[in-house]
């Protein structure tokens, strides 16, 4: 089957499918008469696994161990659960000190804040994660990015297509034409919408950065 059938069935995008073929989490076959990748049912149930384990957070690395059997699955579960646990203990931390900075502090301009950051500092030496800073700056930056590309791909193709309309209804031309660019407009316009909220879940999920910490 085509990589578009296994997107549908397994709800994975393209651009993470292709991922984890270059982590070598999926061998595909390939056409011989065309090169193209041909994906079985055996290779649907692998990223079916990968994507199970992916959303309990298993790293990709472990993935990798387990498909070929250098890592007990049993084992591979009791890591997930030391962390998840810990993550746990990292969550009720956090918590705990919005709490006593709430009683401390009345007024954002009264917040210090490189004591707290001392403290936060402490607390990670200890195990503590926090928020991914630098992962929310990124994903936010992306998102942007993605936002304006969309916009400025829009305007270079509604601009020509708005003089052309004027031209044509100067000229006295058919107004079927002027229907015919309106409908190129929209129908462009609602396929980058499209794209461009494909794009934003896709950086919501952030597998690829996520991958890299593993």
């Amino acid at each position: 089957m085509k990589i578009y059938q296994v997107e549908e069935l397994v709800g994975i995008t393209k651009k993470n499918i292709r991922f984890y073929e270059e982590e070598g989490l999926l061998n595909p076959e390939r056409n011989p008469e065309n090169g193209y990748r041909e994906y079985s049912l055996a290779d649907v149930g692998q990223l079916q696994k990968i994507k199970l384990l992916r959303k309990l957070s298993v790293p990709i690395e472990e993935i990798r161990l387990l498909q070929k059997g250098k890592m007990n699955f049993s084992q591979a579960m009791n890591q997930q659960i030391s962390y998840l646990e810990k993550q746990q203990e990292s969550a009720q931390l956090m918590k705990d000190l919005c709490s006593k900075m709430k009683d401390e502090i009345v007024d954002f301009s009264q917040i210090n804040a490189e004591t707290y950051l001392e403290e936060m500092y402490e607390m990670e030496t200890k195990g503590t994660k926090f928020v991914d800073i630098e992962k929310e700056d990124i994903n936010r930056k992306k998102k942007t990015g993605s936002v304006i590309s969309a916009i400025v791909f829009f305007l270079l193709i509604l601009v020509p297509m708005i003089f052309a309309m004027v031209d044509v209804l100067h000229s006295k031309g058919s107004k079927n034409i002027v229907w015919i660019f309106v409908g190129i407009i929209l129908v462009t316009g609602t396929a980058l919408l499209i794209v461009l909220i494909q794009r934003i879940k896709e950086i919501e999920r952030g597998e690829e950065y996520d991958a890299r910490k593993y």
